[in-house]
């Protein structure tokens, strides 16, 4: 491999042709270090930033977004030639460098089609108008005189007369700010949005000749791997490196303050170095008892609290309920559980570094690597490539810490691949948390109080990142943050309710290092919300379908709802079913909605599962959901993201738990960590709701919010059995039937 240099020009023609995914051509070119063109803007509100037209008229758009298996390399091509009227086969996505692209924030919370893309949108709208007008002024007619196909500016009444984009623009910059004001499409002309198109990085993926992160080389590249400490505070009192030196290819044993690593010029000797080296550590025993977690959490000391929702009183409307509940709900803690551990390389030489890796946030990487590193953010590169799939902070960043680390270390570039005991053990969490609620019922079954609390950590800033364990190891530059991500959305209920009070604790501490992790937060509280409006149905004899139509308003919320429980075949009747209390295997359904974030992408879902009550075991069959995230860009797009989240939640919520004991994280592998198995993912159906005229939300996570709760809910019809703590373990569930006998 050889690293090329380029001029602007050179580069703007080369991304004028179809890229499919990362394994070829200029994505390829970029992530060897070739130099960004001199002068590429990447300023948020510059058409420039955002895309760019060669000379043969291929388009190149310029996305800070990255596709995590999510599609949005497929869905923003649609968006960017609807709104420029060019074949979505003539643009290329240059997605995740940092020198070519701009910051618009990690690729989270469902905001990559929401926010990433209608900038796209708008940056292409704006360039469109420019460029007609160019062409109105070459041709010598009014811009309404013209319409645009293909990329071909022509004179309605005289189609001789025409300018290319090409011939207008082409290897030139627009210098235009972005116009918010410039016209869209309406939906009644789109001719790409709407439809399924195929994902650009499928085949080679399916061939097995997509280039991942775990596959990307450089020249003269080094090998690593870190060795860990035997508990998560213990301090390096020593090091032989003696019991190493016959290893053939180690390069050198580094170690800064508590970082300790090995590298050498083959992967397998790195590996064997790890393995081998003898140190010492001090002792540490600074973590909770395990099977005291949630009263270690009700107890840290809180740093502030925050009321989500408070109209009426809703401490009197309790006080006179004709019938009132209470019920706690515990969500354990989880890992990223990436099936391939993390992986990055780094080259850390003159002053600069670029740095190769799967982040969902490349500009924020480079800030947190500028900081440990002490070089200026204008001399960090990162480039993204695929990973194994993170959906939220996994240790895709601690991994590019541990390479650029080493690399300065060693003057050459290095390549560290975690193990399964380093995914496992020392990514970030989930962290747990705790609800309480209270209701109250009128004497026609209705709610009329609802009080809940909730016990969840602290954020210490949005934009803090998450500490860097390298830089924690090794006593360098960090930020103390605490960041688990906006999991206070959804504390407040999806519904209107007369008297409804939400407060929420959050909390100076967590046991371990937290990150958010996919639908953080609005997956926990949904399901305590959802499970207890199942509870608050049962005791008012209701149908649970029935019961929240009752209590709901909004118009696409109730669309939702029936849509779901339509496509279900809904059986219309209180829970549990009559035979629940008898049946050796019984069958059950259970429904959840919700408004993701209560302010975006409605969502409704009916599970069914079978519950064995000798075994505790409990198999989803079937999960039903209906979908309103407003305009669709790709339909098959989003009954993927649907498909992904379900499989993703079945197993947050039946298997998932992370174990340690007073020193470390234990479940450090699949056995003690186990997830889904292919034998038991669930059918998944989709009911999309397609609103063109409204704006595109997001689909990356709201169906996760729903799956927990309707399960819970499913099983609870199955058995008339209560579930409240995450996840649902055949002990679990055996110990919750024996408590009501």
């Amino acid at each position: 491999m050889v690293t090329a240099r380029t001029t602007r020009r050179e580069f703007i023609k080369g991304t004028g042709v179809l890229i499919v995914g990362f394994g070829l051509a200029e994505p390829m070119r970029a992530a060897l270090g070739q130099p960004a063109p001199a002068g590429k803007t990447v300023a948020t509100d510059e058409v420039d930033a955002f895309l760019s037209i060669a000379r043969d008229g291929g388009v190149s758009v310029f996305t800070g977004k990255v596709d995590l298996g999510t599609g949005i390399r497929v869905a923003l091509r649609q968006m960017a030639a609807e709104e420029l009227d060019v074949p979505v086969d003539r643009i290329n996505l240059v997605e995740g460098d940092t020198a070519l692209t701009p910051d618009q924030g990690p690729t989270w919370g469902s905001l990559s089609v929401q926010v990433g893309g209608v900038q796209i949108r708008q940056a292409a709208a704006t360039a469109r108008k420019a460029l007609v007008d160019m062409a109105a002024a070459r041709l010598g007619v009014s811009s309404g005189e013209l319409e645009v196909k293909f990329g071909i500016v022509r004179v309605r009444a005289d189609m001789t007369k025409s300018a290319s984009y090409a011939e207008l623009i082409g290897d030139q910059e627009f210098h235009l700010k972005l116009d918010k004001n410039a016209p869209l499409k309406k939906p009644a002309e789109y001719t790409v949005v709407g439809k399924s198109l195929p994902r650009p990085d499928v085949p080679a993926k399916v061939t097995g000749e997509h280039t991942y992160m775990h596959d990307f080389r450089v020249p003269g590249m080094l090998h690593a791997r870190v060795v860990r400490p035997p508990a998560l505070g213990a301090q390096l009192t020593g090091v032989d490196e003696s019991s190493i030196g016959s290893i053939k290819g180690l390069t050198r044993v580094v170690r800064l303050g508590n970082f300790l690593a090995v590298v050498a010029e083959t992967e397998w000797a790195a590996i064997k170095a790890a393995e081998r080296l003898k140190s010492s550590w001090s002792a540490w025993e600074g973590l909770p008892e395990m099977d005291k977690l949630y009263q270690v959490v009700r107890a840290t000391p809180v740093a502030k609290d925050e009321i989500t929702v408070n109209v009426g009183d809703p401490k009197s409307a309790l006080a006179s309920a004709a019938k009132t509940l209470a019920a706690t709900y515990e969500f354990a803690i989880h890992t990223h559980g990436s099936i391939g551990p993390s992986c990055a390389v780094a080259d850390v030489r003159d002053g600069s570094a670029t740095i190769w890796s799967a982040s969902q946030a490349p500009h924020w990487l480079r800030r947190e690597l500028s900081a440990m590193l002490g070089i200026p953010v204008a001399l960090i590169r990162v480039h993204y490539l695929d990973g194994a799939g993170c959906y939220g902070r996994n240790g895709h960043e601690d991994a590019a810490a541990d390479a650029a680390l080493l690399s300065r270390e060693v003057g050459r570039p290095v390549r560290v691949q975690w193990m399964r005991h380093d995914e496992h053990g020392w990514d970030p969490k989930g962290p747990p948390t705790l609800v309480e609620l209270k209701g109250g019922l009128d004497a026609g079954g209705s709610i009329v109080a609802w009080q809940s609390e909730f016990w969840i950590p602290k954020l210490s800033a949005i934009t803090d990142g998450v500490p860097l364990i390298a830089a924690t190891l090794a006593g360098l530059p960090r930020k103390e943050a605490i960041n688990p991500g906006n999991i206070f959305q959804n504390s407040a209920p999806s519904y209107p309710f007369p008297n409804a009070h939400a407060l929420v604790h959050r909390l100076e501490t967590t046991p371990f290092r937290p990150s958010w992790i996919r639908t953080p937060g609005r997956m926990q509280n949904t399901y305590a919300n959802e499970a207890f409006m199942d509870e608050l149905a049962a005791a008012a004899g209701a149908d649970p379908v029935e019961f929240r139509l009752r209590h709901l308003k909004d118009p696409r919320g109730v669309e939702v709802l029936k849509a779901a429980a339509t496509a279900a075949k809904w059986e219309t009747r209180a829970s549990p079913r009559k035979a629940a209390a008898k049946a050796a295997i019984a069958a059950g359904r259970g429904v959840t909605y919700v408004k993701y974030e209560n302010v975006r992408t409605y969502v409704a879902a009916v599970a069914e599962v079978v519950v064995e009550r000798r075994s505790g075991a409990i198999r989803v069959m079937r999960v039903v959901v209906a979908h309103d995230c407003g305009l669709v860009i790709n339909p098959d797009g989003v009954r993927a993201q649907i498909e992904g989240n379900v499989i993703q939640t079945v197993s947050r919520t039946l298997k998932e738990e992370l174990k340690w004991d007073r020193s470390r994280v234990t479940s450090v592998d699949w056995k003690s960590y186990p997830i889904l198995t292919f034998p038991e993912v669930p059918e998944v159906v989709s009911v999309l709701i397609n609103r063109p005229d409204q704006p595109p939300w997001g689909a990356g996570e709201p169906a996760a919010a729903v799956v927990p709760s309707a399960i819970s809910n499913a099983v609870f019809d199955a058995i008339g059995v209560r579930l409240r703590t995450v996840p649902y373990t055949p002990e679990r569930v055996r110990a919750a039937i024996l408590a009501e006998t």
